[in-house]
């Protein structure tokens, strides 16, 4: 890792890394960890969820995360989302080092650069789909028209329904739009497919493909289900802690022709 002092983000105006001026700037990678290490404490008892990992994650490439429950997946997302913070290491996105961020500068990166999509919805019943990611593009220096976000994924149509008024998937696809509104450099997914039956959930990883491919986003996705890790560039496979393996996939399967 470099000696000289990080660049730090101007979170004054921070705006969500595009990928092609990133490669244009000799950026191969999105984000650089080094000796990952955190360790959870309860009373007496040490649990160490992570045990030095190193990555390297490609600006604009899929990638999904696979392993069984505990193996630590969850608890790499959250620390790339800043989400949480390593107990030792550093993590680096792009020209600046996470690990040396204070809580509220952690925020602002998460607020600029993350969009979040989790296995349960996290919806506001009371509000439309369309005033649901609202909540996003309200506070977002540079947001797309919700209404936009929403014809992204499909649901334009479906704008002014309130989330008991739509299936899972659809509500699913709203949480999509809600994460993909803001622009983010980056899209996290934890078992965004988790909840849905497998046809509902192929229409899913649609919208997320799209989003990494007609927005450059860099698309990171947890999963236990081993046939969703052909829609990858790579698949980083965990074990106690580790990866314990990565593979590469030479070319990636549409997930319209996926089924598991």
């Amino acid at each position: 890792m470099r000696n000289a002092a990080p660049q730090q983000l101007s979170y004054a105006s921070a705006m969500p890394h595009r990928v092609d001026q990133q490669l244009a700037n000799g950026h191969k990678h999105a984000f650089v960890g080094r000796s990952l290490r955190k360790t959870y404490i309860t009373g007496e008892t040490e649990v160490h969820a992570l045990r030095g990992v190193d990555l390297d994650i490609h600006a604009g490439e899929v990638l999904v995360l696979l392993g069984p429950s505990g193996s630590g997946k969850s608890t790499l997302l959250n620390i790339i989302g800043g989400l949480d913070r390593p107990t030792a290491g550093e993590l680096w996105y792009y020209d600046t080092d996470l690990t040396a961020l204070d809580d509220a500068e952690l925020t602002r990166f998460r607020r600029a650069n993350i969009g979040f999509v989790f296995q349960f919805y996290n919806l506001i019943p009371s509000l439309t789909a369309e005033e649901n990611v609202r909540l996003v593009t309200d506070i977002s220096d540079n947001p797309m028209p919700a209404a936009e976000a929403l014809e992204l994924v499909g649901l334009g149509e479906r704008r002014t329904h309130f989330p008991a008024q739509l299936s899972g998937g659809e509500q699913q696809r709203v949480a999509v739009a809600r994460a993909i509104a803001k622009r983010p450099g980056v899209l996290l997914c934890d078992e965004p497919t988790g909840a849905l039956d497998s046809q509902t959930g192929v229409r899913v990883l649609e919208t997320l493909a799209q989003a990494n491919q007609e927005l450059g986003t860099t698309l990171i996705l947890i999963t236990h289900n081993a046939g969703i890790a052909a829609m990858a560039d790579r698949v980083f496979n965990f074990l106690d802690g580790q990866i314990a393996s990565v593979m590469e996939n030479e070319t990636r399967v549409p997930a319209s022709e996926m089924a598991w």
